[in-house]
């Protein structure tokens, strides 16, 4: 159980998201924005999220530019990536690490 990859179990988790309104309404289901490590950097999860509208920050893995570079103009863009927003991600992971400890 501990041995899986958090990626694998991405999709589950998003479309278990369950957020509750301050005041009347259902419960929101889809997050403002996904910001993730390099560990979540898919076609399969950039898809997900593409489908569902969700804008996401997630920075390309290195064997990713390469073989995007190596395929050429068949290789396409890059994905969108902000720097600004991908910088708040440390508050995250020290509360992961306080939680953690």
């Amino acid at each position: 159980g501990g041995q899986a990859n958090d990626c694998t179990r991405f999709e589950q988790v998003m479309g278990s998201i369950s957020v509750p309104r301050v005041g009347p309404g259902h419960p929101r289901t889809r997050p403002d924005r996904v910001v993730a490590d390099k560990g979540y950097s898919s076609r399969r999860i950039r898809a997900c999220l593409r489908r569902r509208g969700i804008p996401h920050t997630i920075p390309e893995r290195v064997d990713q530019i390469l073989g995007r570079l190596n395929r050429g103009t068949r290789g396409g863009r890059p994905p969108g990536f902000d720097r600004c927003t991908y910088r708040h991600r440390n508050v995250v992971e020290r509360c992961f690490n306080r939680l953690k400890q």
